[in-house]
C-alpha cells in the first residue's frame, strides 16, 4: 500500500506542477520550456542558462540543476520557464533572443516581465544578452560568474543581483567583483548588487534555484518604459 500512494503522491505532484516540453529545432538553441499553471492573462518569462557541464546535444542533461530542478522539487514559479541547451562554447545573445521572441510570438508573454538568470557560463552569458539587449529585461539573477567590462553602461540599465560563493575556486568571487565594480563604474546609482554567500563554494549556490525568493526578487521587477524598438 505504501508503494501505491507513493505513485499517487507521484502523480499528483506532475499533475499539479506540470512537466517540462523539449522545444526542438525551432530556434538556434534546443530548449525546455515550462509553462506556469492556471493563468489566463500575460505570463512573465524567465530564462535559466546553464553552465559548462550541461553542454552538449543530449538536452535531458539541462534538468540537472537550475530553474528545472527547483520545479521538479515543487516550486510553483508563475512564469513561463525556458532552459536553453548550448552545444558548445559560450552563449550567444543573439541565439538566446531568438528563443525569447519565439515565446513572444508563439506564447502569451508579458513582454515588460522578461528575466534572465544563469550560473557559471551562463552567468556570463545572462551578463553578455543584457548587454546586447538591454532593453529586453526586467532584471537578472547572475550566479557565481562574472560578465564582460565593455557592456557595463548597458548592463547599469538593469536591475542586476549578483551572487557569488566566497569559496568558489573554480570562478573567483573577483570576477563578480570586477563586473560590478564596473557597472557602479559606469553609474553609480546603477541597480546592481553582490551577495557574498559565505562559505559558498561553485556549486552549492545553486540550491538558491529551489527556493522561490530568487524567483520572487525578479518576478517584483517590471520594464517601465519597455523600448517599442525592433530587435
Amino acid at each position: 500500500m505504501k508503494i501505491f500512494y507513493k505513485v499517487v503522491f507521484l502523480f499528483l505532484t506532475i499533475s499539479a506542477f506540470g512537466q517540462p516540453t523539449a522545444i526542438v529545432n525551432k530556434t538556434a538553441y534546443n530548449f525546455w520550456m515550462n509553462e506556469p499553471q492556471n493563468t489566463t492573462d500575460k505570463a512573465p518569462l524567465i530564462v535559466f542558462l546553464h553552465g559548462k557541464s550541461l553542454s552538449g546535444t543530449n538536452i535531458e542533461r539541462v534538468k540537472r540543476y537550475g530553474a528545472l530542478k527547483g520545479i521538479e522539487k515543487g516550486l510553483d514559479i508563475p512564469a513561463y520557464i525556458v532552459a536553453p541547451q548550448l552545444p558548445s562554447g559560450p552563449w550567444n545573445a543573439d541565439k538566446v533572443d531568438e528563443i525569447v521572441q519565439y515565446m513572444i510570438n508563439n506564447y502569451s508573454i508579458d513582454e515588460a516581465r522578461i528575466y534572465v538568470t544563469g550560473m557559471s557560463l551562463g552567468s556570463y552569458g545572462t551578463m553578455k544578452y543584457i548587454g546586447e539587449y538591454p532593453n529586453r529585461v526586467a532584471a537578472a539573477v547572475s550566479i557565481c560568474g562574472g560578465g564582460d567590462v565593455n557592456d557595463a553602461c548597458n548592463l547599469a540599465q538593469v536591475p542586476i543581483k549578483v551572487i557569488h560563493g566566497d569559496k568558489d575556486f573554480i570562478v573567483p568571487l573577483s570576477e563578480s567583483q570586477k563586473i560590478v565594480k564596473a557597472v557602479k563604474k559606469c553609474d553609480k546609482n546603477a541597480p546592481i548588487e553582490l551577495e557574498i554567500v559565505k562559505g559558498g563554494n561553485h556549486g552549492s549556490v545553486e540550491d538558491l534555484y529551489r527556493h522561490m525568493e530568487l524567483y520572487e526578487w525578479l518576478l517584483k521587477h517590471t520594464k517601465a518604459n519597455k523600448a517599442l524598438k525592433e530587435y
